[in-house]
């Protein structure tokens, strides 16, 4: 890394990084969501991920059609609202919350492979139920996962 040598002192570098500290306080008090945007987004994953229990390939089209659409709308309002995006996926401790999400689909996909070789109603309904719990899981992951980025960003973590 170059220098171009500029020498600063103390004073001048704390209040420096005072000043980047209250920039970063700032954003995180931007970067939460209101509390609609969680529920949102938990009934469009439902809703996405139940259509499969229908079997028939419309509705699941249209399922794919509306949540997409609908996860393209949250992404404008939070954009519009904060200013930036930040990606789920990035490295941190955030990845925490990932991995629960991750699980959730991994049960969601078990339940959905069964279904798709075993026609049963119980089946159905269990799908049903597993998408529910998605849908939910995903409301409060969404909610955490924002708790843990405003953490990092006031330096608690």
């Amino acid at each position: 890394m170059e220098s171009d040598d500029r020498s600063v002192d103390a004073p001048t570098a704390s209040a420096e990084l005072a000043a980047l500290q209250a920039d970063r306080a700032a954003l995180a008090d931007r970067v939460v969501q209101p509390w609609w945007y969680d529920v949102l987004l938990g009934l469009l994953v439902f809703v996405f991920l139940g259509s499969y229990a229908t079997g028939n390939w419309w509705v699941i089209g249209g399922a794919w059609l509306v949540a997409g659409l609908g996860v393209w709308a949250l992404t404008r309002v939070y954009r519009r609202l904060t200013g930036f995006w930040v990606s789920g996926l990035r490295p941190g401790a955030t990845q925490r919350a990932m991995r629960v999400w991750f699980w959730c689909c991994v049960s969601w996909g078990a339940v959905a492979l069964l279904h798709a070789f075993v026609e049963e109603t119980a089946v159905t309904y269990l799908l049903v139920a597993v998408s529910a719990a998605c849908g939910i899981a995903m409301t409060f992951v969404s909610r955490w996962w924002t708790r843990i980025y405003v953490a990092e960003l006031r330096g608690e973590l």
